[in-house]
This record gives C-alpha cells, structure tokens and sequence, in this order.
C-alpha cells in the first residue's frame, strides 16, 4: 500500500517557506506522494449543502500547476498528483502543455489527476461549456496522451482541432499517468473506460456504498475490454 498525504491548500497561508517545509516534512516521514486540489474561483456566498459550503471566496485555493512546479524545485522523491483539477473548465493545450512542464521540472513524479468539477461559475468565468464537460474530458485526455508522446500531432476530434503540431519539451513520462476522480456511477464507468486509475469519493465510508462504487468501476473496466487489476 502507498501512503500519501493531501497539500492543506486552504489552511497552510502564503509563506512560501511553510509550503517548501511541509513538503520536504512528508518528503522526509517516506510519504509516497502530495496531492493537490483545485479551485480557480469561488463565490462569496457559500452553497447550502454541508460540503461545498467550504468552497467559498473565504477559503484558499493554491493554484496546483504553480505550486507543484515550487515544490518539483523542493524535493526530489516524492510523487506529486492533481487529486483532482477540473480538466474541463481548462484548454486542453495548455494543460498538456503545463502537466508536461511539470514532469520535467519534478524529474517525472507527476500524477495528472482529474475531473469534471461541480460549480458552473467556474466554467463561466474560464469561458468554458458546463454541459458538454462529461464527454469533452474524454477527449480532452485522449488529446493530451497524443501531445505528451508524440512530437508533431495531427487530431480532428468533436471540439479539438490540430494541425502537425506539438509541445516542447515533452513530458519524462509518455505518457504522463491520469487519473481520474468520481464519485456517480455515471462518472465512475466513464474513469473506468480512460483512466489509468480512479479517486474514489474521498467521504465515502468503508462500508457497502463504497463496495458498490468499486465494483461499478471493475465491471465498467471489464466491459471496455480492460484488466482493472491493472488499474490504480
């Protein structure tokens, strides 16, 4: 079993060198990796509901590809993983195009975690469709594994189009591992079809809920012609 451990991103504050020492403490007490989540936007008024209610402008969000470029500079063994960021509120480029970066800078320790967020303001604010969020990350991810290994990339997709370009440098890893996070079966069969591992519901007791949500994933994996032994 790997143990990791969560970048208290709304209650560690600003200094860097209190980010720098509770990297290189997880670093040094063996923790296996550090995830980081993500948030671009909230609003000032908290939702109704228990546990978004939290995600408010009061709360503070790091934003993940910067802070895990700081702490790529600040350990060296240590995996780092996007547990999740909100692929499609995002331009698919750009994200291949940071994750990538970060690989080099953390010597391929990154774990690109992902999924398809809650809060439509978000996605208003970054000019993206809410909508369609479920399908288009499916595309989103089969687009970035193209760009991350290969140096030229010609893709004609639903909502991307590239023409024999690339990004440099590509990542260490190609491709660079995704994960990706779920909680409804809906989304859990969809992790189970493209992902190289799944975040289970992080609230979820060990109990028969959770049982079923595993076993939703296994069998979605079976069915997409996949070994879910396989998967993390």
């Amino acid at each position: 079993m790997r143990i990791g451990v969560a970048f208290p991103t709304t209650e560690i504050g600003t200094d860097p060198a209190a980010i720098r020492d509770f990297a290189q403490a997880a670093e040094e007490l063996g923790y296996d990796h550090i995830t980081i989540i993500d948030h671009v936007l909230q609003a000032g008024k908290p939702a109704a509901d228990d546990w978004r209610a939290y995600y408010s402008r009061d709360n503070m969000f790091h934003e993940p590809f910067v802070t895990l470029g700081f702490l790529s500079a600040a350990t060296e063994r240590i995996g780092l993983a996007t547990a999740i960021l909100i692929l499609p509120q995002r331009p698919t480029v750009l994200v291949a195009k940071q994750a990538a970066e970060i690989d080099v800078l953390c010597r391929g320790r990154l774990r690109l975690g992902v999924g398809i967020g809650w809060n439509e303001l978000e996605f208003d604010a970054l000019g993206q469709n809410f909508k369609n969020r479920g399908p288009r990350m499916v595309e989103q991810i089969t687009l970035m594994r193209e760009l991350w290994t290969n140096e030229l990339v010609t893709f004609d997709g639903e909502w991307h189009r590239i023409s024999d370009s690339g990004i440099n440098p590509l990542p260490v890893q190609q491709p660079i591992p995704v994960w990706v996070g779920a909680f409804a079966a809906p989304a859990i069969r969809r992790a189970a079809k493209v992902a190289d591992g799944w975040f289970i519901n992080p609230r979820l007791d060990p109990d028969d809920t959770a049982a079923r949500s595993i076993e939703i994933f296994r069998e979605a994996a079976t069915a997409a012609g996949r070994d879910p032994d396989t998967l993390g």
